[in-house]
C-alpha cells in the first residue's frame, strides 16, 4: 500500500549509500538498453533515493516515482531530488509491497524498478512484488530487479556466499535468493523472465515481462 508523504525541506546531510554509488552508472547503462525512450516507472525500495536521481537525470524521457518503506528515508529521497533540480520525478511515496495493494483504478507503469530489496526483506516480499508488478505493470511493461542471486549450473562466486553468510546471521529471514525460486514466484502471476545481464561485483539485472498464461 501507498501513503503520500508530507512536503520536506531540503537537506544538506542526506544518507548515502557507497554501493548505489558504485552501481548506478552501469545499471543505468543497461537500463538505457532494456527501457523504450520514454515511459512512468515505479521505483520499490528506493532507500536513499540516489538511484532515483541518477535515473531520472540519465533517463530524461521517463517520469519517475520512488518510493520506500521506511518512511524515514522519503524527506531525504525529495531533498536528493530537489538539489538535482530534476523535473521528472514525482514526490515520493511509502510503499509497503505486503500491505494492501491500490484498488480501483488505480495507476500503471511501463516499467518497475527494484534493486537489493529481496535479500535483505523476508521472503514473502518476492510474491508480494511480482503480485504488485502483475497489478500495475501497463500491458507491454517489464519488472526490472537488480542484485545478487544464486543460479544453477553457475558457480557462486565467494563473495556472494559470504554475503549470504553473512545476511543470514544478521536476520535468518534475509539472504541471497535463488533465481529459480524467484523466477517460479514470477510466473505464477503471468511474468516471464526475458533478459538476464551480468552486472558488476557478480549481481544481476534481470528483466521479467507479462505473459497471458499465469501458472495455476
Amino acid at each position: 500500500m501507498v501513503w503520500p508523504m508530507t512536503s520536506p525541506l531540503p537537506r544538506t546531510d542526506l544518507p548515502f549509500s557507497p554501493a548505489a554509488e558504485r552501481n548506478q552508472h552501469a545499471i543505468l547503462d543497461t537500463l538505457r538498453r532494456v527501457l523504450p525512450p520514454q515511459g512512468h516507472a515505479l521505483e520499490v525500495a528506493s532507500g536513499t533515493g540516489q538511484h532515483a536521481a541518477c535515473f531520472a537525470h540519465g533517463l530524461p524521457g521517463w517520469l519517475w516515482q520512488p518510493t520506500d518503506f521506511n518512511a524515514d528515508l522519503l524527506p531525504a529521497i525529495a531533498a536528493r531530488v530537489v538539489q538535482a533540480g530534476l523535473a521528472n520525478v514525482r514526490p515520493p511515496l511509502r510503499l509497503d509491497v505486503l500491505a494492501p495493494p491500490w484498488t480501483g483504478d488505480g495507476p500503471t507503469f511501463d516499467a518497475i524498478f527494484c534493486a537489493n530489496m529481496l535479500h535483505i526483506s523476508p521472503w514473502a516480499t518476492c510474491a508480494a512484488l511480482m503480485q504488485l508488478a502483475a497489478r500495475l505493470l501497463a500491458p507491454g511493461g517489464q519488472l526490472v530487479v537488480y542484485g545478487p542471486f544464486l543460479e544453477d549450473g553457475v558457480p557462486t562466486s565467494p563473495g556472494n556466499l559470504a554475503f549470504d553468510h553473512s545476511l543470514r546471521t544478521q536476520d535468518p529471514a534475509w539472504g541471497v535468493r535463488h533465481l529459480g525460486d524467484v523466477t517460479e514466484q514470477a510466473h505464477r502471476v503471468g511474468l516471464r523472465l526475458t533478459q538476464r545481464h551480468a552486472m558488476p561485483a557478480n549481481n544481476l539485472l534481470l528483466v521479467w515481462a507479462q505473459t497471458d498464461n499465469p501458472a495455476p
